[in-house]
């Protein structure tokens, strides 16, 4: 056997493992989560990828998905959430917090926490919820072309992924604003873009696609539109499709439950029978590679610090 077969073959980056999704030709899945749990949870399923959800994180930190959670803040529980998986991740990079330099900065702290992308949105700092009624102030077009070219500058990882969510269709800006933002998003150095849509049916969405003609790889969220097949986006060559809440929607939902059966009835009884077991949490969590580490690491019957009596030294 050579040298050369026996080096190691180096494993892939998260970051270009989103990049080859992105580049597949095919659709691919990211599912939302907004902790270490939900994060663990969607690897388990074998998602393509984590969405890191903006509006739930921010939801599960007790605040408004309007920035009133700090950047920090944000970039501490996405860090909590690399730790627990292995997955790529893309975070929901709001607007980049500010201007250019708070965005390009947000960036450098994303690749040093092996976060894969991040999308930022062309709005207004703070930013109001896309599904919310009301008006959207969008950002003028050159401001945010420019932002997306400095944090391309700025990445410190050559595969982490800068995706542009084009807002004017929530704004009701219409189609050609919509495409004309793509383009210079695009031509900015933006590796893929979102178009995003409140709209009940996939209508605006697929027209986009079609008139978009792949000149970058194409993501959604079909949040409002959940009931269009998923294979009417391949067919549109969707690039990549983001569930977006649903995890703590769905948790949302479980807990008020749970909650209200226990406050009523006060009694477990009716309730262990429809809750994870405490084994799933401990196989969840590799409870086992703990006890594993614990007989390797820890002293047996042996004392762990010195126990024999030493001379007093003697004073001169």
């Amino acid at each position: 056997m050579s040298v050369t077969e026996l080096k190691p073959v180096p494993r892939q980056t998260r970051s270009a493992r989103f990049r080859a999704l992105l580049a597949s030709g095919k659709t691919s899945f990211l599912m939302e989560a907004h902790n270490g749990l939900s994060a663990r949870i969607v690897e388990d399923e074998q998602f393509d990828g984590i969405w890191a959800s903006g509006l739930t994180i921010s939801t599960a930190l007790g605040v408004r998905d309007a920035n009133e959670a700090s950047w920090t803040q944000v970039l501490e529980v996405v860090e909590l959430m690399a730790d627990a998986t292995s997955l790529p991740i893309m975070l929901d990079g709001d607007t980049g917090f500010g201007n250019f330099n708070n965005a390009r900065r947000l960036v450098r702290k994303l690749c040093q926490r092996d976060i894969a992308a991040v999308c930022l949105e062309d709005k207004i700092f703070p930013k109001t919820n896309s599904l919310i009624d009301g008006a959207h102030a969008l950002a003028d077009v050159r401001e945010f072309a420019g932002k997306i070219k400095a944090c391309k500058d700025s990445q410190i990882d050559p595969d982490f992924s800068i995706v542009a969510r084009v807002e004017a269709l929530i704004a009701n800006r219409g189609m050609t604003e919509a495409l004309d933002r793509a383009a210079s998003y695009a031509d900015a150095g933006a590796d893929a873009i979102l178009i995003h849509s409140k709209k009940p049916d996939a209508d605006e969405i697929l027209t986009f696609a079609k008139l978009w003609q792949n000149r970058a790889p194409l993501v959604i969220v079909p949040t409002t539109y959940h009931t269009t097949p998923t294979e009417a986006f391949e067919a549109a060559g969707i690039g990549m499709v983001i569930w977006a809440n649903h995890n703590l929607r769905a948790a949302m939902a479980v807990m008020r439950e749970t909650c209200r059966h226990l406050r009523q009835h006060r009694s477990l009884a009716g309730i262990e029978p429809r809750v994870a077991a405490l084994k799933d949490l401990w196989a969840l969590l590799d409870y086992d590679e703990l006890a594993a580490a614990e007989s390797t690491y820890l002293p047996g019957d042996e004392p762990a610090v010195e126990t024999k009596p030493r001379r007093r030294a003697r004073v001169m």
